[in-house]
């Protein structure tokens, strides 16, 4: 099942003293590429984080962010009461001594902003609030999982859609080969008149070059090819695991027998066929860029 690289998933949960909301944004990317955002106190935890979402999502370039907020009853900054009033005093009594005068507000503003003033009250979450965190991310990957299913459904039934006409071009080429063959023969033939006069054309050795020139022309071998190809790319596609590299390949492998057959066609209408399926397969790549 094709699955698309681009999604996004959310959930939150409420621990004792906060809320936290997890959000997972992902785009196409050849390889993993993660950025991750998470509170200070959830630093240690980012290698569970990123373990979690490599086993996961697998490619893709992921934005994840990780935010809390506090209750109404849970300052996030907490002032050290002793600490200012220390500074203040401090301060007021140097002042004092230096005959400076000056008012509280503009004093308590600089005590506000010394060191040690704001506590901002981080601290290790506990082993059972980040088993619901943990959670939380796996309910929100999900969300992700789901979305890129689903975008990749779509994908897939515009892929299928492409690959059917592609091969439905490739029998059309069949009833044109028998008159391109004649056209080709004809064509040698008049060059040959041209250039030797008929009482002197070996027919035989004429018969013989001509078999030669159309074997070397001959594209049965790359119409084999390229229906093997487009049954093996819709085989690739209904399995479990994500096979967006592995339909890449094949990609590449139905456009080099699409391209032989143009270059040994010489017939005007199997090259239209031609260039008809080139771009049903520039389309198909397109979408492929996306898949997981």
């Amino acid at each position: 099942m094709i699955q698309s690289m681009t999604g996004f998933g959310q959930s939150s949960c409420e621990l004792a003293d906060k809320y936290v909301q997890i959000e997972i944004k992902s785009l196409n990317s050849k390889q993993l590429d993660l950025h991750l955002r998470v509170p200070v106190s959830f630093r240690d935890k980012e290698i569970d984080i990123r373990n979690e979402l490599n086993n996961r999502l697998k490619r893709g370039k992921l934005d994840v962010c990780i935010s809390f907020e506090y209750k109404e009853d849970r300052a996030p900054v907490q002032i050290n009461t002793g600490v200012v009033r220390n500074y203040y005093l401090q301060i007021m009594e140097i002042l004092e001594s230096l005959d400076i005068k000056v008012q509280d507000e503009p004093v308590l503003q600089a005590v506000l902003r010394f060191p040690e003033v704001l506590n901002n009250g981080q601290q290790a979450i506990e082993s059972a609030e980040w088993d619901k965190v943990m959670e939380t991310l796996a309910v929100a990957t999900a969300s992700l999982e789901e979305y890129r299913r689903l975008e990749g459904a779509a994908i897939e039934k515009d892929i299928m859609m492409r690959i059917g006409l592609m091969e439905s071009m490739l029998k059309k080429i069949e009833p044109l080969e028998k008159e391109r063959y004649e056209t080709l023969k004809q064509k040698l033939q008049n060059s040959l008149l041209e250039m030797v006069p008929p009482d002197k054309t070996d027919q035989n050795r004429f018969e013989q070059e001509l078999i030669y020139y159309l074997e070397k022309l001959d594209i049965t071998e790359e119409k084999t090819r390229l229906a093997h190809h487009c049954k093996y790319f819709r085989d690739v596609a209904a399995e479990d695991e994500p096979a967006g590299r592995k339909l890449g390949f094949i990609a590449q492998e139905i456009g080099r027998e699409i391209n032989t057959i143009g270059s040994k066609a010489n017939h005007s209408e199997i090259q239209k066929l031609v260039v008809l399926m080139k771009d049903e397969l520039e389309k198909i790549k397109e979408q492929l860029l996306n898949v997981l």
